[in-house]
């Protein structure tokens, strides 16, 4: 009973989220929140129809280890930083090398101008600099790539963790007379 009344309050907060909640013909309760559709086969009503959607998501929850409320927020997270994650990738390392080539070209002027060259200094210093200023700016190009992709893999687990879930979900539904699909 206890963790039907926690399935139910579930239910009442992801109403107040953002969560594409769907409205399944004849079915208006828990699975239509996970965008799951149900529907009875055997004429059940509308509250037994609930109580074993309850029965079925703790079932799923102590089957599968998930919570599927909790993984869909983390899955909206996850999308956040994946995105911030890409936009980092793409503006990674821009500049490097102008950068590299004006730091170059500063320091190379300095010694130059001790050797009696300013300009030929400055020149040579700011073709050092921008080689170097272009393989940090790679470096770090590559690596806000790796991270996107880690965010990528993040997420891509979790909405196979919510998969898992509703496989379970469904099947226990199966086995209370629903057709259940997602």
């Amino acid at each position: 009973m206890k963790r039907t009344v926690i399935a139910i309050s579930l239910f009442a907060l992801a109403a107040g989220m953002e969560l594409t909640a769907q409205q399944a013909p004849g079915g208006r309760g828990l699975a239509a929140t996970m965008n799951v559709w149900v529907f009875p086969q055997k004429g059940q009503s509308e509250s037994q129809q609930a109580k074993d959607e309850g029965a079925c998501y703790n079932w799923a929850v102590q089957n599968t280890g998930t919570d599927p409320f909790q993984l869909m927020r983390q899955a909206q997270n996850q999308q956040a930083q994946q995105q911030q994650a890409q936009a980092n990738a793409a503006n990674a390392g821009q500049g490097a090398v102008v950068g590299g080539a004006a730091r170059g070209a500063a320091a190379g002027a300095i010694f130059g101008a001790i050797g009696g060259n300013a300009g030929r200094g400055a020149a040579i210093g700011a073709g050092a600099g921008g080689l170097i200023g272009n393989s940090r700016g790679n470096q770090a190009q590559n690596s806000a790539q790796a991270q996107a992709n880690q965010q990528s893999m993040a997420q891509q687990n979790t909405n196979q963790q919510i998969n898992n879930f509703k496989n379970a979900f469904t099947l226990c539904l199966e086995g209370k007379g629903y057709l259940a699909r997602f």
